[in-house]
């Protein structure tokens, strides 16, 4: 049996409210008898309006994707539609599966991680291993540099995360889902982006290695076998942290019932981690490169900078030949550009079709203040590490990548020291009860 997501309707797993203080973040619970949940409540009704708007505009953009630029990019739309789509209603997310770890040794959400990524394993075994590409696309794994730069880059981001309350993949479905409070988030993600990218002469010949891919040395299919064993290894050590320290029951959230579940509800952990894996597999049989998010954020800062006079063309960063060719090209080319707006859109028709799209205001200064600087962190910190919680740890796990492996440990890292950072905004440390996915 797998446990259903459990956040409230309206809410995104990712989204830190309510809290409660707990200025050493001392969540000791004692055990209480075993209850069996309560049933979920039925969803509200449609919300039409953002329903027709959301997939109006998903369609209509498509189309003219299509026309303007050929089959490729239009086929990443729709795969960014359905990522959308999975994550809002399995509410599938990094920050509060590592947060429920370290608070109340929690690990469910870091068990459904193991299946995410040892499925995407699998199929990039597959595709890679045999060569299967779409588009005439040769698709290669994800592998980074090891150096101060990763621990470091992956550090921050984990700071990032638990004060921004979302991670890359949470901000974007979040918009999509009418949290508005993400939208601060998002933008301080930009901004630590373009950060980034105008100092970059200043951290570019930070001490590394280079890459380290197992199927380098044992091939595809001992790669396959050596990061299956080690998710094996991280399944029983979350169950033995949690066996030891005992989380509380949590209740149900609001669903449809029955088929109307699969438009309207909320899903199980594993069936978003299958169709995740699935669907973020399916971007590299259609673009040759993995998933993955925040580059696009770059990119979409630079051409803001460019649309108000300024010229980031001329930076060192953007004079390189790859990158020179991105900021020259239109957005709607750029593979990550084309997900992340397929999942904005995505997220927004699910939240509407299951009654729970609705536009947060009334946002406290702490709140704002704790967005933007965790979005900033994370602007600086992916770039630094040379992806996120999906460029880097999915795509490089899955690929076989030592990188992943240990962007993960100091993500972990960072979100330890980013729970006890959120008392210097005021904020305490999210409920146990609150969303474990």
């Amino acid at each position: 049996m797998t446990t259903t997501p459990t956040t409230p309707v309206g809410k995104t797993d990712e989204v830190d409210r309510p809290v409660e203080s707990s200025p050493a973040l001392s969540l000791r619970w004692r055990p209480t008898l075993s209850v069996p949940p309560p049933r979920a409540p039925e969803a509200e009704p449609v919300r039409w309006w953002p329903l027709a708007v959301a997939l109006i505009g998903a369609l209509g953009l498509a189309a003219f994707v299509w026309s303007e630029h050929g089959a490729m990019p239009a086929t990443l739309l729709v795969l960014g539609l359905g990522l959308g789509f999975t994550l809002f209603h399995s509410r599938f997310g990094f920050t509060s599966a590592w947060r429920q770890l370290l608070a109340v040794g929690n690990g469910t959400g870091l068990r459904a991680h193991a299946v995410l990524l040892g499925t995407t394993a699998t199929l990039f075994a597959l595709v890679i291993g045999t060569g299967t590409g779409l588009f005439g696309n040769e698709p290669g794994p994800s592998a980074g540099p090891i150096g101060i730069a990763l621990f470091a880059g992956a550090f921050l981001f984990g700071i990032g995360m638990q004060l921004g309350g979302a991670c890359a993949s949470g901000t974007l479905f979040a918009v999509g889902s009418g949290q508005s409070a993400i939208l601060i988030t998002l933008f301080g993600f930009i901004v630590g982006s373009v950060i980034y990218s105008a100092a970059w002469p200043l951290v570019a010949d930070l001490p590394s290695v280079p890459p380290v891919l197992l199927s380098d040395h044992v091939g595809w299919g001992g790669s396959w076998a050596i990061t299956i064993a080690a998710l094996v290894a991280m399944v029983v050590i979350s169950r033995v942290v949690q066996n030891r320290r005992v989380p509380p029951p949590v209740g149900a959230p609001p669903s449809a019932q029955g088929w109307a579940r699969v438009l309207r509800g909320s899903w199980p952990l594993i069936a978003g981690a299958l169709l995740l894996a699935m669907l973020g597999s399916a971007v590299l049989l259609v673009s040759g490169g993995p998933w993955g998010i925040t580059s696009a954020f770059n990119l979409w800062g630079a051409k803001a900078l460019q649309l108000v006079g300024l010229q980031p063309e001329n930076w060192a960063f953007w004079t390189q030949p790859g990158q020179a060719e991105q900021l020259a090209g239109p957005v709607l080319q750029d593979k990550n550009s084309l997900t992340n707006i397929g999942i904005i859109l995505g997220a927004a028709a699910a939240a509407a079709a299951a009654g729970t799209w609705k536009v947060h205001t009334g946002l406290s200064w702490n709140l704002v203040a704790a967005g933007l600087a965790g979005g900033v962190l994370m602007g600086i910190g992916a770039r630094l590490a040379g992806g996120c919680n999906i460029g880097a740890y999915l795509a490089g796990i899955s690929s076989g990548s030592l990188h992943g492996w240990l962007w993960a440990v100091f993500a972990l890292a960072g979100t330890w020291a980013g729970l006890r950072a959120r008392s210097l905004f005021g904020l305490g440390v999210p409920k146990p009860s609150d969303s474990v996915c």
